[in-house]
């Protein structure tokens, strides 16, 4: 991203008390620029119109119009929009309902500063981010439907699938935080379990990314899933 370009973004939420929670937030990273704020998601369409922000933060329940509707007429309107869900729900059938519609992303609200800031700016860039906890329901739903379906599990090799570490790929420790991401940990979360810094998982995520050649976390989870390098738990 150019250095003297920000992230413009726009904050949907029918909670006052949220919205400005969450504002203070993204005031503090000075690659954001919050240009609008809005209640209910029947605001969305115009606020885009008049702001064309790179971002839009969508609440999934508000009174008038949720999020997912809103999210399907901007998907709509705008093919290239980058929507970031916040929600209460962990349930698959929510997460699964609300990417069908185009959204980007899905951010559980009680994610960490670190999480929400992360998310905005993977989205930004083009990426998609899921809550860690939100994954880990997701792929267990995604082996369950794999396992009742025996064409779809033969297509992508499931049953000559055995767990083997990529060490030809990965470092022993990256091993480690690869199936510490399965598990649906956050990297606060992976760095307690391993007694490494935040940073310092960060910093192996990123190899993981880069030498698995995907674009965030859940494609690295998904693919390690297919090639067996990790155990659904």
């Amino acid at each position: 991203m150019n250095e003297n370009k920000k992230i413009r973004i726009v904050l949907i939420d029918d909670h006052q008390l949220f919205r400005e929670g969450v504002k203070r937030i993204l005031a503090m990273e000075p690659d954001f620029e919050i240009v609008a704020d809005g209640e209910d998601g029947s605001e969305a369409r115009a606020l885009v119109d008049e702001h064309r922000p790179d971002v839009i933060l969508m609440d999934i329940n508000m009174p008038k119009v949720n999020g997912v509707e809103a999210t399907r007429e901007l998907v709509a309107a705008y093919p290239n929009v980058r929507v970031l869900i916040l929600s209460i729900h962990d349930d698959e059938t929510y997460v699964t309902h609300v990417l069908k519609t185009g959204a980007s992303g899905y951010l559980l609200k009680e994610m960490d500063a670190g999480a929400l800031i992360e998310a905005v700016k993977v989205v930004a860039s083009g990426g998609s981010y899921i809550h860690p906890k939100v994954t880990h329901n997701l792929i267990k739903e995604y082996r369950r439907l794999a396992t009742e379906d025996d064409k779809y599990e033969e297509s992508i090799g499931f049953r000559e699938v055995e767990y083997r570490k990529p060490l030809h790929i990965l470092t022993r420790r990256e091993c480690e935080v690869l199936q510490l991401m399965t598990d649906g940990q956050s990297n606060r979360a992976i760095g307690e379990s391993l007694y490494i810094s935040e940073k310092t998982v960060k910093n192996h995520v990123s190899n993981i990314l880069q030498k698995m050649s995907v674009n965030d976390r859940t494609q690295a989870v998904v693919e390690a899933i297919k090639k067996g390098y990790v155990i659904v738990r």
